[in-house]
């Protein structure tokens, strides 16, 4: 377990009351009235951070595409893969989220497109052996 927190409360209110937002922009807002303009952009950066490394991407081409400190991508690094395991579970369920909203996009599957086109091609085509199907 990761006790690098020794002095947080993960009984405090304030993660309740995080939960209690209900859009982007309510989040937004309650983090802007909550932190400094440098505590939210030092978040939002770790957040980057560890998607890029989730993603695949090198120190150097994180350095070089965000100007993240090496120190800084480390650390993120670290919480990354021997933290409590939180950015996997929200990376894991933006990912969910992306598939779901694609498959909706698409508004069929495949298969279900497929079946459709051989259907309208072949509604009118009479089997000499119907009889087998």
């Amino acid at each position: 377990m990761n006790n690098r927190n020794k002095r947080s409360d993960p009984d405090s209110q304030l993660y309740s009351a995080i939960l209690k937002l209900q859009t982007v922009e309510e989040c937004y807002d309650f983090f802007t009235d909550l932190c400094t303009f440098s505590e939210l952009k030092a978040m939002e950066q770790r957040f980057e951070l560890a998607k890029l490394l989730n993603d695949g991407l090198i120190y150097n081409d994180i350095l070089e595409k965000t100007g993240a400190s090496s120190a800084t991508i480390s650390r993120v690094n670290r919480s990354l893969n021997y933290g409590m395991g939180a950015y996997r579970i929200i990376f894991d369920r933006m990912k969910e989220e992306e598939q779901k909203a694609a498959e909706g996009a698409a508004g069929v599957s495949a298969y279900e497109a497929l079946a459709a086109c051989y259907d309208e091609l072949t509604y009118d085509i009479r089997y000499e052996n119907a009889d087998l199907f």
